[in-house]
């Protein structure tokens, strides 16, 4: 199937934007040559250079690639494939294994082979660029900056921000969901759900050990920015005076309208994703566990329900059937998800707000039980009602009797 593949940053463009009215020269210089070369590669018609033969193609065989600092993929030189022995460069091997941890974590969860699912190869640039402070994503292969070692450090030292991008592949190849307001901010949050996913499952993280952060790894010490977004507290990322206060909302109330323009980042595609990262989390947090397995898993099969205009409601009726194909109707899985989508203002299509809260309300006094448990619950309380109501009904009569 053919898709529309767009360039797929990391860092978004209202950081950089952010930078370029800073005080410090060299910060306005390194971001705005990330800006140029971002919107240079974005209007080329093909970024990928043609390497066939290099790696076997299929079985997601890695290979990664040195840009030495150039920004022209054409003349990167290999580094390491699937057969060869580690490199002396940490960069080369971070990406390498960044690449593995993502390939497996689909194989092994989703039973996805590769990103295209048909083994598809993944290549890998590192240093691209003269302190590139961003890391992408074409269509086709990952693509690393350095950082300039001030704001940003090596982007190929997070696990989540490689999760992040390659999973874009993943959408491009099952809903291709466009990257453009809604269904773009869409696009931006399955990234963000399956990025964190794969670290979880890396590191072995329940829902209550994992940190729910996106890119923590990328920023210096020295800045003052817990990561790039937060899934569990969306808005709360960051709040510093280089890059303002994170813009993310976590509730439809407060969805942010902008441009379907580059400059007003697609219509908001990186910043109206902390709402349905949110429900995410919240339905992961009500379930319990490791999140990708059950809500990892109906967000899996959701993305593959949906298509390229899919928008938040849609997507989120899709969730809930999904729940209730793969866990059944009323389980505690599917009223996890109908309590997640209605605490961030989306109700599921066809169920009265009041129901779904009720019914939301009734699980969470259960501890996330469907109805079986829900009803032996009821059923023991009545029979407790009943033994006492004997009991009364003995002390009545001997009373009597006295």
């Amino acid at each position: 199937m053919s898709r529309t593949r767009h360039l797929h940053c990391i860092i978004p463009p209202h950081l950089l934007e952010k930078l370029l009215g800073s005080d410090d020269s060299e910060m306005r210089q390194v971001a705005l040559n990330t800006l140029m070369t971002t919107a240079r590669l974005r209007g080329e018609r093909t970024v990928r250079a043609s390497f066939a033969g290099v790696a076997t193609l299929g079985n997601g065989r890695r290979t990664v690639f040195d840009c030495r600092h150039s920004t022209r993929l054409p003349s990167a030189v290999l580094v390491r494939s699937e057969d060869g022995p580690e490199s002396a460069d940490p960069s080369v091997d971070h990406a390498f294994d960044g690449l593995g941890l993502t390939r497996d974590f689909y194989r092994t969860v989703f039973n996805r082979d590769s990103i295209d699912g048909d083994g598809m190869r993944l290549d890998a640039f590192v240093h691209f660029g003269e302190a590139y402070n961003n890391a992408f994503w074409d269509g086709q292969e990952m693509v690393f900056g350095d950082g300039d070692g001030k704001l940003f450090s090596d982007f190929t030292g997070s696990t989540d921000v490689i999760g992040h991008e390659l999973s874009h592949g993943v959408t491009e190849n099952t809903a291709g969901l466009k990257y453009h307001n809604q269904s773009g901010a869409l696009n931006e949050s399955m990234s963000d759900v399956f990025g964190s996913l794969v670290k979880q499952w890396s590191l072995k993280q329940s829902v209550d050990d994992a940190d729910w952060l996106i890119g923590p790894d990328i920023f210096t010490p020295g800045i003052d920015a817990d990561a790039l977004r937060s899934m569990k507290a969306p808005g709360h990322a960051y709040d510093n005076d280089l890059f303002g206060k994170d813009p993310q909302p976590d509730h439809m109330e407060h969805f942010v309208k902008l441009p379907d323009t580059e400059r007003g980042d697609l219509g908001g595609v990186h910043i109206n994703s902390g709402i349905p990262n949110k429900a995410f989390y919240l339905a992961a947090t009500r379930i319990g566990g490791f999140a990708w397995e059950a809500p990892g898993l109906i967000w899996y099969e959701s993305l593959k329900a949906s298509n390229a205009d899919t928008q938040f409601q849609e997507f989120a009726n899709t969730t809930y059937r999904k729940a209730a194909e793969l866990f059944g109707d009323e389980s505690p899985e599917q009223l996890a998800v109908l309590a997640a989508w209605q605490d961030v203002g989306i109700q599921i299509s066809g169920i009265l707000a009041g129901v779904a809260r009720a019914r939301s309300l009734a699980a969470d006094r259960n501890g996330g039980a469907g109805p079986d448990k829900v009803l032996t619950t009821v059923s023991q309380q009545i029979g407790a009602l009943a033994a006492q109501v004997t009991g009364l009904a003995k002390d009545v009569t001997a009373l009597k009797s006295r």
